[in-house]
């Protein structure tokens, strides 16, 4: 089976001695499998597993729910412990936190390689022609935009049930104790379940109360807590067209689209304001795929970014605040001294900090593999100014 080079991609199988073909859709950004096989309810779970690990995919024409099983028994076992687990335990204890979360990015990896070789086909129209299928045109649609046709498609199952979940994060909203009211997150826009750097925005005192721009906004969470404390104008900025789309409709929902004007822009809008905004992704590290952009900030490009231009978009006596975890710091992936040297650099000054440790669950699960750093995380608001002229 070869894939066409081609944009939108297209993948090719055989089925029933005819040559096929389909839309390869993957948001996940993984290419179109090399080796497709038919499967359907007599397969068993490990010979799916074999194929799977093998890099052929399994294009399934059984029933749905049967499909959901499958998929649920291959997660399993990956999950498996290996046969040396003493001696894998052993290697662990002596990894340092930076071995251990590239350890741990691999074979998060490496699970969802396998996991995406059960693929579903999709009619133009979004609709699953498999037994006991459920609708899910809509979540569909919010994921790819209106459906283009009669042209089929192909995707995988443990995506389709990422969509799932995203349309019901978008249905029913994220509750924002800072706001008193939901988030609405769209698919591949972060949601603001962590709380806690939302919280840092609602109590840090304001310098002035007419402008505002809230850098990467994302869901327009910030932009939306930094109007309800009474600025009069925020400008929020992003390049993503779903987060545009997304904070559009969240701050008209709110009623705050008098005081909230959604832009596209790199990083800063033109002019200086009084308070400056940004929440970048936490970790230096590459996105394995396009959804993790929110998380993972390459060469921290993002986060140098909105330092090295934050003096000139600043007004003056103006503060720009920095929501920054220090997760990377505890995982060896960047140093506070390359932190507090890139202020410098940029011609800032850090004139306050406040902080917080999280409270998800997982900086109190002890089975979690970066359960050490997660433990020392906290998130701080970097109250930062420019330096004095002269200095």
């Amino acid at each position: 089976m070869n894939s066409s080079t081609s944009t939108p991609p297209v993948i090719h199988w055989s089925e029933a001695g005819e040559a096929r073909s389909a839309r390869w859709r993957s948001e996940s950004g993984n290419p179109p499998p090399r080796r497709v096989r038919i499967g359907d309810d007599q397969i068993t779970a490990d010979a799916a597993y074999r194929l799977a690990c093998e890099g052929t995919a399994l294009l399934w024409r059984g029933d749905f729910q049967n499909a959901r099983q499958l998929l649920q028994a291959l997660a399993r076992r990956i999950e498996r412990k290996p046969r040396k687990a003493s001696a894998v335990s052993s290697t662990a204890s002596n990894l340092t936190s930076t071995e251990a979360f590239h350890l741990h990015r691999q074979a998060q990896s490496q699970r969802a390689r396998t996991l995406a070789m059960l693929l579903l086909p999709l009619d133009g129209d979004y609709s699953i022609p498999l037994r006991r299928a459920p609708d899910l045109r809509q979540a569909c649609a919010e994921a790819y935009g209106p459906a283009e046709g009669p042209a089929p498609s192909l995707v995988s199952l443990r995506e389709l049930l990422g969509l799932i979940g995203a349309h019901e994060w978008r249905k029913k909203g994220v509750e924002v104790p800072a706001l008193g009211a939901r988030i609405h997150p769209h698919y591949g826009v972060f949601a603001p379940i962590r709380s806690e750097y939302v919280d840092l925005v609602a109590a840090a005192p304001i310098p002035a109360t007419t402008l505002a721009f809230d850098i990467g906004t994302g869901t327009g969470v910030l932009a939306a807590v930094l109007a309800r404390r009474g600025i009069a104008h925020i400008v929020a900025t992003d390049q993503d067209p779903r987060a545009l789309a997304c904070a559009h409709e969240n701050i008209a929902r709110l009623g705050l689209a008098e005081q909230v004007e959604v832009i596209q822009a790199d990083l800063f809008p033109e002019g200086r304001a009084p308070l400056v905004v940004c929440n970048p992704p936490w970790l230096p590290a590459r996105p394995s795929s396009p959804l993790e952009y929110a998380i993972y900030d390459p060469d921290s490009r993002m986060l140098r970014g909105f330092i090295d231009g934050l003096a000139a978009h600043l007004a003056a006596d103006g503060e720009g605040w920095l929501l920054l975890s220090d997760l990377a710091e505890h995982l060896g992936l960047r140093t506070r001294a390359e932190l507090l040297a890139a202020f410098d650099a940029a011609g800032l000054k850090a004139i306050g900090r406040n902080e917080v440790r999280p409270h998800h669950p997982r900086a109190a699960d002890p089975s979690d593999p970066l359960h050490i750093a997660r433990a020392a995380e906290v998130t701080s608001l970097w109250r930062l100014a420019a330096q004095s002229p002269g200095r």
